[in-house]
């Protein structure tokens, strides 16, 4: 039985060295050369950016990029290999970028990039970035940004002169006063504004076609819930249907937005957008002198006509692609919701109200809870006070 099962001594040897050759000393895949190579020069370029080293950053490559982003205040600038493929002294690297802006970002933005690379005298060189298939673009990937800062904003923007941004500045700069007096729950109290050279570039930033976007004039991107990790939220204007409004109703969609940032930690997949919508219109408008048929001329000349809604809208009828008409009735009707509220229950009552429909995990119940524990009545009777509100203000 002795020796049964043995293998030669000099096999051994040759088998691990084998062995170590296709897995590597730590027993896992081997380690990709370029892969790490890579990793290294976008190490060195992103603390070259960081540090404002011009230098340093053309030494990896082009310094397209850092041309660019020079204005952007930055608080952190990564760049994460996933994947490379080379064909000789070129190569392909598929990135996630992680960046935060300083003063606003307590987590980092992250982005899926393209990088293409070229090797010279045994170095590896950035040729050129870009957003990946299938994702959005970042504003240094439409042009040199510019930023004004304002008392409480931040203000982003290419193709846009200084006076123009400080017009944003003050615009955001007086909302955020007005969403803290209506929203009594905490925030950070701070805006981040892009605002691109037009709608298409707007829809570049959203990654979605320009089509999904026009007549809108912001939109507010973020994420639901308010995680304490996660990135500022970003309002992003349409420069082409905010140029159209008056002074007011530039101000109103800026403080809409702005409620929106303020609200995104009551706000979640329980919350229907005919209040999130509704409850960020009433913010806006809560300090105007707008009469409810000058704020609602959609729905003030349905309900003339004789068309009453049935019910407050679904989430569907706020589809930017769909009517005009029809999403301004969406809008309005969620606007008229909230104001009935703050005016027969209270402004306390409405934001309670709106953090109470939020808490829950899933839409079904939310509203019904909500309604029966801080309003005291149920959605049949809400929806039927409603519709005698819309009766009476425009009937």
């Amino acid at each position: 039985m002795a020796g049964r099962g043995r293998v030669p001594g000099c096999f051994v040897v040759v088998l691990c060295l084998l062995l170590v050759a296709l897995v590597g000393c730590g027993g896992g895949p081997a380690a990709d050369p370029v892969r790490a190579e890579v990793q290294r020069v976008l190490d060195r370029r992103a603390a070259a950016l960081l540090g404002h080293d011009a230098a340093g950053y053309a030494a990896t490559g082009t310094r397209t990029g850092f041309d660019r982003v020079r204005a952007v205040p930055l608080a952190d600038w990564t760049y994460r290999v996933r994947d490379v493929r080379r064909t000789g002294d070129r190569a392909t690297a598929d990135v996630q970028l992680g960046y935060r802006l300083a003063g606003h970002d307590r987590g980092a933005v992250t982005a899926a990039r393209t990088l293409r690379l070229a090797r010279r005298a045994g170095q590896w060189y950035v040729t050129s970035e870009r957003p990946a298939e299938r994702s959005g673009q970042q504003p240094w990937d439409q042009g040199t940004v510019h930023v004004v800062r304002g008392r409480h904003s931040l203000v982003l923007g290419v193709g846009r002169s200084d006076a123009a941004l400080r017009g944003f500045a003050a615009l955001a700069d007086r909302a955020v006063p007005a969403v803290s007096d209506a929203w009594d729950g905490a925030w950070a109290g701070r805006l981040v504004i892009l605002v691109p050279r037009s709608l298409e570039d707007m829809a570049g930033l959203l990654g979605s076609p320009a089509s999904s976007y026009r007549g809108i004039a912001a939109v507010t991107t973020g994420e639901t819930g308010g995680a304490a990790d996660a990135p500022a939220d970003r309002i992003i204007v349409n420069p082409e249907a905010f140029g159209v409004l008056g002074s007011l109703g530039k101000q109103v969609v800026l403080t809409h937005e702005a409620a929106h940032v303020a609200t995104r930690a009551h706000t979640g997949a329980a919350t229907p957008l005919w209040l999130s919508e509704g409850y960020a219109d009433w913010v806006g408008y809560r300090g105007s002198a707008r009469t409810p048929a000058q704020a609602a001329p959609e729905l003030a000349r349905a309900v003339a006509e004789g068309r009453l809604p049935g019910a407050l809208p679904d989430d569907d009828d706020f589809g930017f692609t769909g009517d005009a008409d029809e999403l301004a009735r969406a809008y309005e009707s969620g606007w008229t919701a909230c104001r009935l509220i703050a005016g027969r229950w209270g402004e306390a009552r409405l934001g309670a109200f709106y953090r109470a429909v939020g808490a829950h995990e899933r839409r079904a119940g939310a509203v019904e809870d909500a309604l029966a524990e801080v309003l005291g009545t149920t959605p049949e009777e809400f929806t039927e006070r409603w519709r005698a509100y819309l009766r009476a203000e425009f009937g």
